[in-house]
């Protein structure tokens, strides 16, 4: 018969044995704070796999001393719902049940429903995880009703007193008195992404492998995938990562937005870099350095031409140049500002003297001196409005000087 896992076989019991989430179980964290004032409500765990989240659920249970369920909702329906509460007491009695759900985005609005008629009439305690964002994924009248923690990647320092007690578990299960090198339990924890399921399936399938007793660095190198962690194209974490290196950049710390060039690329995800570097060139470059649009074009089509591992490299490129050229966001902000006015409906009759080709009252810039003449472009209801705003930069300044110059009028 095939044995449980090893993080299941060592499931922490109590908060003091869960490692990682000290924000949350330890010594003054939120959730043990609730626990001790004996604070039982609808919780909401959000976070990546193997950080404790149903780790932390059992040990609820067993504090509450409610009866615990666990569904999944990749495979559970509503008759599972319905057949944990009827094991309840009468409608608004004191027979509630906690049932943790995991992967909670998979319940469709109606599925989330449902569960909150259980919550309101005390038939359910809920306790739900998931790997998304839980404000997106989740019906916004159960996140009102429950308690949101965010559960965090483990350290890998931390993965490692959870890899040294399964070393002990495995010695005791087998007789046997294997020992690790303390670089082979620091990468396995290093490459397990803060995954502690991760890190101890390596542990146990290494264990096996250990020569002479010994489990050697090298063997946990075998062992290892050569990326761990998650990077899912469609979820969150792609969102993320787009959104830091998009942030680094405008903060322009290069070494930061590196990074995070490297973790995406990491996950196969050309695309999404090139797209998003060329909406940073854009965005937040913009008029303090036009000409870093037209260079991180260049950079992104030769990178597609190149693919990957070598279209790393002009993307590095780009990457460099846009987190340490000036910055404004000058236009884009114009243009946000005249999208309001848009949404508001107004300049809906356009000027007479710009419709189309006949020129009916149009004065031709380009036969007056400076190719310049004071006319009306914007609508009436309009005609006052001012959306673009000139940065800092040396080239907008110099844009702003030329822009009053021909309108005779003083930039200051």
């Amino acid at each position: 018969m095939r044995q449980q896992p090893l993080a299941d076989r060592m499931r922490p019991t109590s908060l003091d044995e869960i490692v990682g989430q000290k924000h949350l179980v330890g010594k003054n964290g939120i959730l043990r704070r609730m626990l001790e004032a004996g604070r039982i409500t609808n919780m909401i765990f959000a976070g990546p796999p193997g950080t404790g989240k149903t780790t932390c659920a059992g040990v609820i249970a067993k504090q509450s001393d409610l009866p615990l369920y666990h569904l999944n909702a990749t495979t559970a329906s509503l008759s599972d719902i319905k057949e944990i509460t009827a094991s309840t007491q009468n409608m608004f009695g004191a027979g509630g049940v906690l049932l943790y759900l995991d992967e909670i985005q998979y319940f469709n609005r109606k599925q989330q429903q449902t569960l909150l008629e259980f919550m309101e009439d005390g038939r359910l305690v809920l306790i739900a995880s998931t790997t998304e964002n839980p404000y997106l994924y989740i019906y916004s009248a159960i996140i009102s009703r429950s308690s949101v923690f965010t559960f965090k990647p483990v350290p890998p320092e931390e993965i490692v007193h959870a890899l040294t007690r399964g070393m002990e578990v495995l010695n005791r299960e087998t007789g046997s008195q294997v020992t690790a090198e303390d670089k082979a339990l620091a990468l396995i924890a290093d490459r397990s992404g803060g995954d502690v399921r991760q890190a101890l399936s390596i542990l146990e399938n290494a264990y096996f492998t250990a020569d002479n007793g010994i489990l050697t660095v090298v063997q946990a190198e075998e062992l290892c995938p050569p990326l761990a962690g998650r990077f899912d194209r469609s979820g969150d974490v792609h969102y993320d990562l787009i959104s830091c290196l998009q942030k680094s950049i405008r903060g322009s710390d290069v070494d930061a937005a590196m990074f995070y060039l490297a973790k995406i690329l990491a996950g196969g995800d050309l695309l999404a870099a090139c797209r998003r570097l060329q909406v940073i060139a854009n965005e937040d470059i913009g008029l303090a350095y036009p000409l870093a649009a037209a260079v991180t074009r260049s950079c992104v089509e030769s990178a597609k031409d190149l693919g990957l591992p070598e279209g790393a490299i002009p993307l590095a490129h780009a990457v460099a140049l846009l987190a340490t050229a000036p910055k404004s966001n000058a236009a884009n902000a114009a243009y946000e500002r005249a999208m309001q006015q848009v949404a508001l409906g107004r300049g809906a009759d356009l000027p007479e003297h710009l419709r189309g080709p006949s020129f009916r009252g149009y004065l031709y810039p380009h036969d007056y001196p400076r190719h310049y003449v004071r006319q009306q472009y914007l609508p009436d209801d309009l005609r006052d409005a001012h959306f673009f705003q000139f940065g800092e930069s040396k080239t907008e300044q110099a844009a702003k000087s030329y822009y009053y110059m021909i309108r005779g009028q003083d930039p200051t």
